[in-house]
C-alpha cells in the first residue's frame, strides 16, 4: 500500500528538491542571460526554463516512472559495467571535480570579494572555503536531517533574501527591456538602464544589489549566494557519498566518502579550479547528451519496458555523437591538432545542429529506431 503524503510533507519535500537543485549557477546565469538577451529576453527565458528547470524535473519524473532508486538503476538496462562507468563519471564531474569546489569559489567571488583587499584574496579564499566546507561536512555527516537543514531552514532563508532583491527590481525597474537590443550570438535585462554591462552574472548581481541598497546590498547578495551555494554543496556531498558507498559497499563508509569528497573539494577550490574547469567542460559535454537520452528513455519506460536493446542502441549512437561535442569543447591548443581538426570537420559536415550543441539528436533518434526494431523483431521471432 502506497503512503499518501500530506500537504505539509509535500511542501517540505518540494522545498528540499528546490533547495538542492537551485544553486548559484541558477542564480547567476539567468541574470547574465537577461543582459545579453535584451529585448529577446522572453525567448531566452523560455529556453532556460526548458533546459535549466525542465530537465531536472524530467529527471525526477524519469526516476519515478522507471521505478529506479538511483542513476545507477536507471542506466542498468544498457549494461551493468556501463552503469558503473556512467554513474562514477557523472557524479565525480558534478561533484568533487567541478561543481562542489565551484560552490565555495562562487560564494567567495560574489559574496566576499567586494569586502576583501586584492592582496589578501588568496588567504581570504583559504579561510572562507575552510569555514564553508566545515559547515558543509557538518551537515553532510547527518544525512538523516537533510530535510530539516535544507527544506525547513536554508531554502526559506534563501527565498526571503532573494525576494527582497527581486521585489525591489519589480517595484522600481532599472530600465525597459524592449529598448535594449540582444547582445552576441531578467533583473538582468532591465539592469542596462542603470548599471554597466558585466562579464558574468555574479558581477551583474553585485552591481544591481549596490544600485538598490548600497553597501547593505552587497551584504544582502553575500547572504543570498552564500546560502544558495551552501545548500547545493550539502546536497552534492550527500548524494555523491551515498551513491559511492552504495555502489561499492566493500570499500569505505558513507562518512569516509563524505570526508574524502569534502577535503578534495576544498583543495581544488583553492589550488586548481581553473584547470579542473577546463578539463571538466569537455567531459560534461560528453556526458550531457547521454544523461538527456537516459532521462528520455526512462520516461518511456512504461512503454518500452526498459528493454535492453533500445537502451543499448540509443546510448551507443548518442555516445559516438557526444564524442564530437567533447572534441569541440577541448582547450584551444588541443583543437589545433590535425586529428581533432579532421574530426571536427566531419562533425560539421554530417551532424545537423552540431554548431548549436544538438549534433547528438539525430544519431540518438536513429539509435532508438534501430533498437526498437531489433526488440520488435526478436519479440516476433519468439512468438
Amino acid at each position: 500500500m502506497k503512503e499518501k503524503l500530506s500537504f505539509h510533507q509535500n511542501l517540505l519535500i518540494g522545498s528540499l528538491l528546490f533547495g538542492l537543485f537551485f544553486g548559484a549557477g541558477n542564480l547567476i546565469f539567468p541574470v547574465k542571460m537577461g543582459q545579453d538577451a535584451g529585448s529577446n529576453s522572453l525567448w531566452a527565458t523560455i529556453g532556460f526554463l526548458i533546459t535549466g528547470v525542465g530537465l531536472p524535473i524530467f529527471g525526477i519524473m524519469a526516476s519515478a516512472l522507471s521505478e529506479s532508486e538511483s542513476l545507477f538503476d536507471m542506466a542498468k538496462p544498457v549494461h551493468v559495467k556501463y552503469s558503473i562507468f556512467f554513474t562514477c563519471a557523472l557524479y565525480l564531474t558534478i561533484g568533487p571535480l567541478f561543481a562542489i569546489p565551484r560552490t565555495a569559489t562562487v560564494a567567495f567571488e560574489v559574496g566576499m570579494n567586494p569586502f576583501i583587499p586584492k592582496e589578501q584574496l588568496k588567504i581570504g579564499l583559504l579561510i572562507f572555503s575552510l569555514i564553508f566546507f566545515l559547515l558543509t561536512l557538518y551537515f553532510s555527516l547527518r544525512p538523516g536531517r537533510i530535510l530539516d537543514w535544507v527544506g525547513k531552514y536554508l531554502t526559506p532563508i534563501f527565498l526571503v533574501l532573494l525576494s527582497i532583491l527581486l521585489i525591489a527590481t519589480y517595484v522600481k525597474p532599472m530600465g525597459q527591456v524592449s529598448q535594449y537590443p540582444p547582445q552576441e550570438n531578467y533583473m538582468g535585462a532591465t539592469s542596462l538602464g542603470s548599471v554597466n554591462r558585466a562579464d558574468n552574472g555574479g558581477a551583474i548581481l553585485s552591481l544591481v544589489s549596490e544600485h538598490y541598497f548600497g553597501v547593505i546590498g552587497k551584504a544582502l547578495l553575500a547572504g543570498i549566494v552564500g546560502v544558495a551555494c551552501l545548500k547545493t554543496a550539502i546536497g552534492l556531498i550527500t548524494s555523491c557519498a551515498e551513491m559511492f558507498s552504495a555502489m561499492f559497499p566493500n570499500s569505505i563508509s558513507y562518512r569516509n566518502y563524505a570526508i574524502l569528497f569534502t577535503v578534495f573539494s576544498f583543495i581544488i577550490a583553492n589550488f586548481g579550479l581553473t584547470n579542473i574547469i577546463q578539463l571538466s567542460v569537455p567531459v560534461l559535454m560528453f556526458l550531457y547528451p547521454l544523461a538527456i537520452t537516459l532521462i528520455l528513455l526512462s520516461l518511456l519506460a512504461p512503454l518500452i519496458h526498459k528493454q535492453s536493446d533500445v537502451y543499448k542502441w540509443t546510448t551507443g549512437f548518442t555516445g559516438v555523437a557526444a564524442f564530437f561535442d567533447l572534441c569541440k569543447a577541448l582547450p584551444e591548443p588541443l583543437q589545433n591538432n590535425a586529428v581533432i581538426k579532421s574530426i571536427m570537420n566531419f562533425a560539421h559536415g554530417f551532424l545537423p545542429g552540431f554548431d548549436y550543441g544538438f549534433g547528438w539528436i539525430l544519431p540518438a533518434f536513429i539509435g532508438f529506431f534501430i533498437g526498437f526494431m531489433v526488440w520488435k523483431t526478436k519479440k516476433a521471432a519468439v512468438m
